[in-house]
């Protein structure tokens, strides 16, 4: 009989997941991957989409396209997860498996900070989206770009915001009229790489956006249209940019895999205390940052231990904890950071300054895996 492995969530984990072993597999393995949403979007577009730079249409890569051999995709909304008996409820039915891997990613928890629901966040497609049609019509007063916790998806996103809504003001001709200032809950804005954030911060202040660090939102009145801070200081805005809280989906913390917010795991082989279950992306606490290079990364380290498991053939190999990230800078501008969290007694990061040959990189970043997954 053929394995069964079943993949919760479609974003770069599953995707990567699946496609590695629908090519090495074949026929020995049966792979479904359940995901509630109808397209796929890469995180970086959000930006494009807020900005005007892309339509939402434009970047949505519909799972439909996502044909491999040996892969079954469910457009399902899981109910329950019992990972001690590894079968997955969901609002059609039951699926039972002989590996599991939870890659359902983080949720954006609007409520844990009084007020958020009622303002403008830019960490969902919806919310980016929406956005789109917002931005225009600031031109005059007080942006905040506010992170109400941490972690958070892909940590340079918020100073990328705060640098795209200059060059955005600027070419409209009404930056001098407005202020932007950055909360930030962490010590600076990219801790792993003091090179990386030494030259944000300076980009900061090239441009007078004001950098508030270990500082994070914890209520905004949207009456009074203020922020308050974690210390009690009040901050006024006109445009309100928020990055939410993170948590893990409430049926992962349901499932009793979860300790300090996060799925437990063996941060290099990604094994969950429950056999043949896996976890791997945003979801997982391995101590590296909620990014998809990541989560790709940790996809390929679980693929090599079923490939051996499944066809007893194979060397599997660890989750090396390393990644880059594409950096906006501005004026079309990318810079990349290489960051690596295991190799050595601390995480180190490697800085890439910014220049237009960058995003020609981060361009294609984005074309393979559209290419890889999508066939597009």
């Amino acid at each position: 009989m053929s394995a069964r492995v079943l993949v919760l969530g479609a974003g770069f984990g599953g995707l990567e997941l699946s496609t590695i072993l629908s090519e090495r597999l074949g026929a020995a393995a049966e792979v479904t991957i359940i995901d509630k949403s109808d397209a796929f979007v890469l995180g970086f577009s959000k930006l494009d989409i807020m900005f005007g730079g892309a339509t939402l249409d434009a970047v949505r890569l519909p799972y439909r396209n996502f044909v491999k051999p040996g892969v079954r995709f469910l457009r399902e909304t899981i109910a329950s997860i019992d990972p001690a008996a590894r079968r997955v409820t969901t609002d059609v039915g039951i699926h039972d498996c002989d590996h599991l891997v939870v890659a359902l990613g983080a949720d954006y928890d609007l409520a844990a900070t009084p007020g958020l629901e009622s303002v403008n966040e830019f960490y969902s497609v919806a919310g980016a989206h929406a956005l789109r049609d917002i931005l225009p019509a600031f031109s005059k007063g007080r942006a905040l770009v506010g992170v109400c916790g941490a972690p958070y998806k892909c940590p340079p996103a918020p100073s990328e915001c705060a640098l795209l809504l200059h060059d955005f003001l600027t070419k409209k001709g009404v930056r001098d009229q407005c202020e932007i200032t950055m909360v930030l809950p962490l010590p600076s804005p990219v801790p792993p790489s003091p090179d990386t954030s030494k030259a944000l911060i300076a980009a900061f202040g090239e441009r007078n956006i004001t950098f508030m660090p270990n500082r994070r939102i914890a209520e905004v009145d949207s009456g009074r249209c203020v922020a308050k801070l974690d210390d009690g200081e009040e901050l006024p805005y006109d445009l309100f940019l928020g990055v939410p809280k993170h948590r893990a989906p409430a049926v992962v913390e349901a499932s009793g895999t979860t300790e300090a917010g996060w799925v437990t795991v063996n941060p290099r082989t990604l094994e969950t205390k429950h056999p043949n279950v896996y976890a791997i992306g945003d979801i997982a606490n391995t101590g590296t940052p909620k990014a998809g290079v990541f989560a790709e990364a940790a996809a390929k380290a679980v693929a090599s231990s079923l490939i051996r498991r499944i066809r007893g053939e194979g060397e599997s190999h660890l989750y090396s904890g390393a990644g880059s990230c594409y950096i906006e800078f501005g004026g079309g501008r990318v810079g990349r950071v290489d960051v690596d969290f295991f190799s050595g007694p601390k995480p180190t990061g490697t800085y890439h300054e910014p220049n237009l040959a960058l995003r020609t990189d981060k361009d294609a970043f984005g074309s393979v895996r559209r290419a890889r997954w999508f066939g597009l």
